[in-house]
């Protein structure tokens, strides 16, 4: 009887529960990067109340690629999503493939752009153009 004590005593007590990941954000995250450079080019065109429209849309060597322009205005079902004054539209198909992204403005020696850090993507194509989830 005292083996099958000692036994019981030095189980382990069973699995540790796994650590609670952190949720991603839900919309689209404006990075200062992105919302800086955007009331810039917002100034220049003189049209303060229009807004950056992102979408998703079939294409690319992976199967879908980003699209971005200027909006005048949104549209009746649009995802709006502002910061500082500064306005992202986003359509309710393209949303689906965004939420969680950060929307930033990256300056480097070889090249500037907007850059969007989709954690939805599972491959991308090797000039970062296309992706797929």
């Amino acid at each position: 009887m005292s083996e099958q004590a000692t036994q019981q005593t030095t189980q382990s007590p069973g699995p540790t529960p796994a650590p609670v990941a952190k949720a991603a954000p839900k919309g689209i995250v404006l990075a200062d990067s992105a919302v800086a450079r955007l009331k810039e080019l917002l100034e220049q065109r003189q049209t303060p109340e229009a807004g950056l429209r992102l979408a998703v849309k079939g294409g690319g060597c992976s199967g879908l690629q980003y699209s971005m322009e200027w909006s005048e205005k949104s549209r009746e079902r649009d995802k709006i999503f502002e910061k500082d004054g500064v306005r992202v539209f986003v359509d309710p198909k393209s949303y689906l493939y965004l939420i969680g992204t950060e929307l930033v403005f990256e300056q480097t020696l070889m090249a500037s752009g907007f850059k969007l850090n989709n954690p939805n993507i599972k491959a991308a194509c090797g000039c970062g153009e296309s992706f797929s989830v």
